[in-house]
């Protein structure tokens, strides 16, 4: 179901308050540019097309349905919604009429003539294919839950999982019976009695335990008389299949092309034809036919359905557009929930998906890809198909060559060249081009061998994606993916035409650049045109490059990207590798011989020289030129236009303190502070003053790829022209190592943008801002040098460091050995590296009979042990990220957050269990410690307390039984999953209908806005499918964006949509779904349900403790909003407690005399206050006073608050005292807050992303500070005990301090 109307929840003529819309999140991109009016006006034109109800007459009951549907929706999609209704499960092979005429399933409903508003279409039963038998039979075998379960050599275990719905089902269960009393409903919420402090638990992302789905048939499976033979195929028949119902009855059916019958065969006796009166039982479907012969059938299917109701339509829908997300730890191989069970169909499935011949699946992947990139795009609807079909051809052949690599990867494949050693041995399966990404023929051996190699063909994979999203008509590239499994990294790639053509002599096999490296160049002036138009988008430089005889090419791309014209006429560029410069300032500083391209790296050097530079930094190091160069044009004109008198003045006045050398802006420097919003600003401040426009085509900034490349200029002119090129390349690496990585540290540690919380969000962070990932260890050391918010962010980049390090170890390791051994290497390994407390001498769990069968493999793990590995690891760090672990590095691991790092790199499902990472009899302590404050119940500690080193309780079986136990044994990797990179673009069209809704949001264009943001809704459900990534991000924006519309039921949906489809796309515990939770939390609690939101933040929380632990920078922002659910619950004693929590990690990330802190401790008084103590209340208060006074002084805003503050509830301390035995007073010191007094909760931003952009807007209050009214109001009800009266608009502060500096500033460092 790719088009769901569903969705489309919210009010079309509701009204959108935009009051205090601010700045967006991810405004347009290269990639994403914003729309042009003509583009804006069709997507208009699109939108204003109405959904609509028409009829379908049915042959059968109910004999009619209605379904909405709109004019742009194609009728194959009319013909989905009607497979998927319950009352029309058993139609699918059938056609639609209208008006008496067969309607073509690939039209779109504005085409079928006469077609109005409720009209009336019949659905009319087709005869029956082999193909469409097939299909059927998979179709009901899955509806009436006979399909049992598939075992994939793709997906891994429970691939596609979601949890979101057993949460809520088991947080129910687990608070069933707390109601009782008023004492017990008291502590009825999610969060009663949760302790920080305990190990996270793997259990957290396991399924629990469920019941099994109700049995409709015993089996339904293809019948051993399959296939029919030729004389019966002549009379119709198809398939012939056999039934088993609960009542114990065996059935032989036949299919056939005018649907099924019970025949007369048995087992043994073969008589396909029909039985005779009254037991001839016939249907058109299936379906139907198993209802009338089991009696029991109907009850069980009905009860299968109610069954399947209870989950969200999302969590059963199959992922088809991307590869579903595999969870590294799975229930044991004997839970009922993996319960193997017997289905002979399950050995039948290809047969029936694929055929006989099994040629259902021979695609021609090259034509496919090609064909659809020719399709037309002139019109929205026009593009809105073709990015439909690329989006699913790319998942397709994705799926595809993934599989066929697993299997050249299990040698299960032959290869073309038997002859050929292994690393140059190429595969054709599937019509796909299989090779190996190592130096199998020596192409890479001055560049590094297998290391350059392997790297080579990922930044290949990257440059073919970028071409691809740049979509450059005439340029054509093939379909690619990479695959990385046992320790292989193998390159899928569709079969281009004509690159396996044996040319003519004197013929060069590549039509233009480099032919066999750089020592024959070919020129073809028919790729001139095309690769020019790709280099000027990628900042390349036209550029000349020399032969081996000294000949001068002119090149508009590096001599390493090909151009070849395919025997299908159509120009294909490859090896793309190489589109951007070398960053040879990395490689001058960490290679001996820097100067000799061609010298071979030696063992200290790094290991390759393909440390080429990402797109992202050239594309900020030209945005910062660009601004510059705006700026100096400025300058000059209005020194032109004022004089040279008022020169430096106008300057000034002109730029806002802008000067050109150095980007300095008010003594602080901003040369690295570029981008979008940089250009926008300096776009809007042009515009607010006369019409004026800077002419740019006088700046130039490109980049020759070749520099530093072995070229050897032969004439003065070319020898100058080179230097210029190599000088510019130098300035760009230096920016990237001065100003790019420090300016990512500086902006972590002022809390400008969201915190990283695991290795692959702190990747995708470096990605973003054109950081490669070899900079792990500049960043590390970066943040050992700045504050200790940093922490984090060093222990982040320390752990991805041995992850990467230990990957390459067992990669090295794995990939010489037979398959069937790779567990055992690997449990070897962790043993060597996590388990090395528990048993200092790990030795691997080898089946001698298995291994004399492979007596050419390489057994070298055996000889690893602990001191061997942590030495190699160590080196490694050293060698790849130039960065020295301690002595005590070993000490400080956080093992299960290292343990699931390595597994998803390796891609490992393991048993989920308690894994014991050190004795027993190591004392662990699990809660609140009594630590010092100022007596707080004991429930408050700014003792430092590390989260990582957590106490396992369950060791290997196997280890037992030799008496020596280890952490891991091979039985606990139950699964390796390959690990499938692809090349498929984003989707543009989608992309600039939320880019326009957003800015018409902005532009206070509330329809318009609002019908942009659902038409880019359902432009990503059509073109990725609702199970995709890029759904799950858009549904998490338009959450928050529809919330701050007052669109809160709409805001809610989307929110839960976004949480089940990252749990099934993304991962149970990435760093995304995560957020979606966080999100959903706070939404569910803005929207009155507290209780569902707190249970949606502790699952958060919990899995936060897997992936880093809740000693992590961001959790400060979630404990503060799970705090103040407790105040909205009137829980004042918990929501104390989750205060504390937060002040203490506060105290640890940002010191104890910050003013984050100082807010923390603000807000704790107030907490104290409404738990009646009254003198802890008056001590934190004092805290947050002092902090303020010396941190912003005696003038403060924030500083006189405090000290108001502080007065009354001391006075109010001295009050209590003194009634203390008057029991009447303990009225008038009761404190009730209404919740709309308690601090606001704020939205979690995404990681990389700053605080603001996380929603439009919204009440400024809920912003400035930890108090939303003024200290007299608070205090009235502190002493009445209730607040009769609504406060008057004339008595609320406007302004309660400066919002950077307290709540800003809070926002800023906590999020």
């Amino acid at each position: 179901m790719e088009n769901n109307h569903d969705a489309k929840t919210p009010d079309e003529n509701s009204c959108i308050n935009l009051n205090g819309i601010q700045h967006h999140e991810s405004l347009p991109t290269k990639e994403f540019k914003l729309v042009s009016e003509k583009e804006k006006k069709a997507v208009e034109e699109q939108i204003a097309d109405p959904v609509f109800q028409i009829s379908v007459k049915l042959p059968h009951k109910p004999y009619k349905i209605k379904i909405m549907v709109s004019f742009q929706e194609q009728v194959q999609d009319v013909r989905q919604s009607i497979v998927e209704l319950p009352d029309t499960f058993q139609y699918s092979c059938f056609h639609l009429e209208h008006n008496g005429v067969r309607v073509n399933d690939f039209v779109e409903l504005s085409e079928v003539k006469d077609l109005v508003p409720d009209a009336e279409m019949e659905l009319v039963e087709d005869p029956y294919t082999e193909r469409e038998a097939r299909m059927h039979m998979i179709r009901v075998r899955d509806l009436i839950g006979a399909a049992g379960n598939r075992i994939d050599t793709l997906h891994g275990i429970s691939a596609g999982l979601s949890l979101h719905d057993t949460i809520v089902m088991s947080e129910a269960i687990s608070q069933n019976g707390k109601k009782l009393s008023a004492a017990s409903s008291e502590t009825s919420h999610a969060l009663a009695g949760y302790d920080f402090d305990a190990p996270a638990s793997t259990q957290t992302i396991v399924p629990p335990m469920q019941d099994s789905p109700p049995k409709t048939v015993k089996s339904v499976s293809v019948s051993p008389w399959n296939p029919p033979p030729h004389y019966l195929r002549q009379k119709g028949h198809l398939l012939y299949l056999q039934l088993t119902t609960n009542e114990g009855e065996q059935f032989q059916i036949t299919s056939h092309i005018s649907g099924f019958f019970v025949n007369k065969s048995s087992n043994s006796k073969f008589d396909p034809f029909p039985r005779q009166q009254p037991k001839n039982v016939s249907a058109h479907s299936l379906l139907i036919l198993i209802e009338k012969l089991s009696p029991s059938f109907a009850a069980s299917f009905t009860s299968l359905q109610e069954y399947n109701n209870h989950k969200d339509l999302l969590t059963n829908l199959p992922v088809t557009n991307t590869i579903p997300a595999n969870p590294w730890m799975v229930s044991p191989s004997d839970s009922s929930f993996l319960a193997h069970q017997p289905d002979i169909t399950r050995t039948q499935e290809t047969y029936l998906m694929c055929g006989i011949e099994n040629a259902e699946t021979l695609r021609d992947w090259n034509e496919e890809f090609q064909s659809t990139k020719e399709l037309p795009k002139d019109t929205v609807q026009d593009r809105l198909f073709r990015e439909r079909i690329n989006s699913k051809l790319f998942a397709d052949f994705n799926d595809a060559a993934a599989r066929g690599a697993v299997m050249v990867a299990r040698g299960e494949v032959a290869p073309l060249n038997p002859t050929e050693m292994r690393d140059a041995q190429i595969f054709v399966y599937n019509n796909i081009f299989f090779s190996y990404g190592a130096d199998g023929v020596g192409t890479f051996t001055s560049e590094g061998g297998d290391n350059a190699a392997r790297i080579a063909v990922g930044k290949d994979l990257s440059g073919i994606r970028v071409v691809n999203q740049l979509d450059i008509d005439g340029l054509f590239t093939p379909g690619t993916v990479i695959v990385d499994y046992l320790g292989k990294r193998i390159v899928g790639q569709s079969i281009v035409p004509g690159i396996f053509k044996q040319r003519e002599p004197g013929e060069n096999q590549i039509d233009y650049g480099g032919v066999e490296g750089r020592e024959v160049v070919a020129e073809n002036a028919a790729f001139v045109p095309v690769f020019s138009t790709l280099s000027k988008a990628l900042r390349v430089k036209k550029h000349a490059v020399w032969d081996k005889d000294g000949r001068k090419h002119t090149l508009e791309g590096s001599v390493e990207t090909k151009g070849l014209l395919g025997t299908d006429g159509r120009k294909y560029v490859l090896d793309l590798y190489r589109l951007t410069p070398l960053d040879i300032t990395w490689i001058e500083e960490h290679s001996a011989d820097a100067s000799d391209a061609q010298a071979k790296p030696s063992e200290t050097d790094y290991p390759h020289r393909m440390t080429v530079l990402r797109p992202e930094v050239i594309e900020t190091y030209w945005r910062s030129k660009m601004e510059d160069f705006v700026k100096t044009e400025l300058q000059q004109r209005t020194a032109t236009q004022v004089g040279p008198e008022k020169a430096n003045d106008g300057n000034e006045a002109g730029t806002d303190g802008i000067t050109k050398s150095n980007g300095i802006v008010n003594g602080k420097d901003v040369s690295s502070k570029v981008g979008n919003d940089a250009i926008a600003a300096e776009k809007q401040r042009v515009s607010s003053g006369p019409q004026e426009r800077i002419d740019i085509s006088g700046f130039d900034l490109t980049f020759n790829p070749d520099v530093f490349c072995g070229q050897t200029p032969t004439s003065d002119e070319d020898k100058f022209e080179l230097l210029k090129d190599e000088t510019e390349v130098r300035a760009l690496c230096n920016f990237l190592y001065q100003d790019v990585i420090p300016e990512l540290v500086r902006d972590l540690q002022a809390g400008e943008v969201g915190f990283p919380m695991d290795g692959q969000s702190l990747a995708r962070l470096m990605h973003k801002r054109g950081i490669n990932m070899r900079y792990l260890g500049r960043v590390a050391t970066l943040a050992d040098q700045q504050s200790s918010r940093l922490i984090a962010l060093k222990d982040l980049a320390v752990q991805e460091m041995i992850t990467r390090s230990f990957k390459y170890i067992a990669n090295h390791y794995i990939k010489a050995l037979p398959a069937v051994f790779a567990t055992t290497c690997l449990a070897h390994l962790l043993n060597c590296l996590l388990g090395s407390e528990l048993n200092q001498t790990p030795k691997p769990l080898l089946d001698k009979d298995m291994q004399e069968f492979y007596a050419d493999a390489v057994w070298s793990f055996t000889e690893l042990d602990i001191q061997r590995l942590r030495v190699e690891i160590e080196n490694q760090v050293q060698l790849r990220f130039r960065y020295r672990l301690g002595n005590e590095w070993t000490k400080s691991l956080k093992h299960l957050q290292l343990l699931r790092d390595i597994a998803l790199k390796l891609g490992l499902q393991l048993v989920a269990k308690d894994y014991q990472f050190v004795p027993q009899s190591k004392p662990h302590t699990n809660g609140h410690s009594n630590g010092a404050g100022h007596g707080t119940n004991g429930t408050s500690s700014r003792k430092k307390k590390k989260n990582g080193d957590l106490e396992m309780v369950s060791f290997s079986s196997d280890s037992l039984i030799l008496g020596t136990p280890t952490t891991f044994s091979p039985d606990d990797i139950v699964n390796i999953i390959p690990i499938v990179k692809g090349a498929c673009p984003k989707s543009i069209l989608a992309e600039e209908a939320l880019e326009a809704g957003k800015v018409s949001m902005m532009q206070n264009q509330k329809e318009i806005g609002q019908e942009l943001l659902l038409e880019s809704l359902s432009l990503h459900e059509q073109i990725y499918g609702i199970l995709h990534p890029e759904v799950a991000r858009v549904y998490h924006q338009l959450s928050m964006l529809y919330f701050q519309l007052d669109e809160k039921n709409a805001a809610v949906e989307l929110a839960r949509k976004a949480v089940i489809v990252s749990e099934r796309t993304l991962g149970l515990d990435s760093d995304e779904t995560i957020l979606s939770y966080l999100n959903l939390g706070l939404l569910e609690h803005g929207n009155g349900n507290t209780k569902i939101a707190l249970v949606y933040m502790k699952h958060a929380l919990e899995l936060w403790k897997i992936i880093f632990g809740l000693r992590h920078p961001d959790s400060i922002t979630t404990i503060n909003n799970a705090a103040v659910m407790l105040q909205t619950l009137k829980h004042y004693h918990d929501s104390r407690i989750w205060f504390e929590t937060s002040l203490t990690i506060c105290e640890e990330v940002s010191g104890d005399s910050s003013v984050n802190t100082a807010t923390l401790c603000f807000q704790l008084a107030q907490a104290l206050a409404l738990d009646q103590e009254p003198k802890a209340a008056v001590n934190w208060m004092r805290d947050a006073y002092s902090i303020f006074l010396a941190r912003l002084g005696p003038d403060d805003r924030n500083t006189k608050e405090s000290e108001s503050w502080l007065e009354q509830l001391t006075q109010n301390a001295v009050s209590i005292a003194k009634h203390a035995k008057d029991v009447q007073a303990r009225r008038l010191r009761r404190i009730q807050f209404a919740p709309r007094v308690t601090l606001g909760t704020k939205p979690q931003p995404q990681v990389g992303q700053s605080s603001t952009s996380t929603a439009l807007g919204g009440d400024p209050r809920d912003r400035n500070g930890p108090d939303l009214r003024s200290v007299d109001e608070l205090l009235k009800f502190i002493e009445s005990g209730s607040d009769t009266t609504k406060r008057s608009p004339t008595k609320t502060r406007s302004t309660r301090g400066n919002p950077k500096r307290r709540g800003g500033g809070l926002l800023r460092t906590v999020t």
